[in-house]
């Protein structure tokens, strides 16, 4: 029995609609807009039911503003929970700008001044990719709790065991910021899989396809030629966001780039390859595609589907007929909180990790589900370098 019919249908169930109102941002000095920024028509029932859970505020610091404007994407000023009480970005007009779109008196020129202050309790980190790990665990040792944007480390097995040291000695919240999480279609695949309507996941795949026929700019120029399965978080969360799974084993094939900007000689990676796809086997016993690329032209976005031994879904759900469903909504948003961009997840995010804080628990995305979606693609570009090899991936737990 099919009990949803259609993508549309769905996409209404959940309560997001389907038409993009235009982009929230731009590249700076472009008119296109950033795949992923547009913003979804607002939804009149995303906060029907919200209750606070504290009357606390969280003081919250944000780092970055950088080519996609994260700093103030996911709407930490707009959450009545939260006082934005500080802001830094290496760039003064950045700086000004983010401390003017959060509403926030004090600046800091950097980071690492920033932690410094007592009166910042969790700081999110919109940096540049190469250095999240290195920001996390900086921010970590100065006694806060941390939520960063994606990758949780950079194409590094020994940062993602320091990162995973940090978590365990400071004992501080540390949250990634994947935004596939809160998409309409995995968080209902990842509700039906805990209520136990999927079963084991035999084969799941994701994608994430984002044509850059030119480099997007970036913070030193670090997105110029990225091998592909190093920012592998959007296609992986649709395993690893489902069931809370990992990756135990990967081969990989890269396909050598016909664009400029992916040819070795003419990036700092020394990278060919457009496209990475990766076949992985998962702690299930099942296995998982897991797609990304830069460089095919038409549809885009962050996608996926599953299979299970019990049900399916690609954009629908497929299953036993007298299978009583489970509420498929997301969670209720603070009136104030918008779900913003990347297929409305930005809201939801910042409000999980608030909330997170508030009721002291583990985040969702939390470090275990970090790393297991970002090293799987860091082993996944090695087995590419060797030509499909088989490669073991190295396994993460708190315990």
């Amino acid at each position: 029995m099919d009990f949803i019919t259609s993508r549309r249908t769905f996409l209404q169930a959940v309560g997001v609609g389907t038409v993009a109102l235009g982009a929230a941002s731009t590249i700076r000095g472009a008119d296109k807009p950033i795949q992923g920024f547009e913003q979804q028509v607002a939804d009149p029932n995303a906060s029907q039911d919200w209750k606070p859970v504290s009357d606390k505020k969280v003081r919250v610091g944000i780092v970055g503003y950088g080519v996609c404007k994260f700093g103030s994407a996911f709407g930490f000023q707009d959450h009545p929970n939260v006082e934005v009480v500080a802001v830094s970005d290496l760039i003064p007009d950045r700086c000004a700008e983010l401390a003017k779109e959060c509403r926030c008196a004090k600046t800091y020129p950097s980071l690492e001044e920033m932690v410094k202050d007592d009166t910042v309790e969790a700081i999110f980190l919109a940096t540049d990719a190469p250095h999240h790990a290195e920001h996390a665990i900086l921010t970590l040792k100065h006694g806060k709790h941390v939520a960063s944007a994606v990758p949780a480390v950079f194409g590094s097995l020994e940062q993602a065991d320091q990162l995973l040291e940090a978590v365990k000695s400071t004992g501080r919240k540390y949250m990634m910021f994947e935004t596939s999480y809160f998409h309409p279609d995995l968080y209902a695949i990842r509700t039906l899989y805990n209520a136990g309507l999927l079963g084991k996941l035999t084969y799941s795949e994701g994608e994430y396809f984002h044509f850059m026929p030119e480099p997007v700019d970036s913070y030193k120029g670090w997105r110029i030629g990225l091998p592909p399965q190093w920012y592998p978080t959007h296609s992986n969360a649709y395993y690893v966001g489902a069931s809370g799974g990992s990756f135990t084993e990967v081969s990989c094939i890269g396909m050598p780039s016909r664009i400029s900007h992916l040819q070795p000689a003419n990036n700092s990676y020394k990278n060919a390859f457009g496209t990475e796809i990766a076949l992985f086997r998962t702690s299930e016993g099942g296995m998982s595609r897991m797609a990304v690329s830069w460089d095919t032209p038409g549809f885009g976005g962050e996608m996926g589907r599953v299979r299970g031994q019990l049900g399916s879904f690609y954009e629908k759900f497929q299953g036993a007929a007298d299978v009583k469903l489970p509420n498929l909504n997301r969670p209720p948003l603070p009136p104030t909180v918008q779900p913003g961009g990347h297929g409305g997840s930005h809201g939801y995010l910042m409000n999980e990790f608030v909330t997170a804080i508030l009721q002291d628990r583990k985040p969702l995305v939390d470090i275990v589900h970090a790393l297991n979606m970002t090293v799987g693609g860091i082993v996944a570009h090695q087995s590419a370098l060797k030509d499909g090899e088989l490669i073991k991936i190295p396994q993460y737990s708190l315990t």
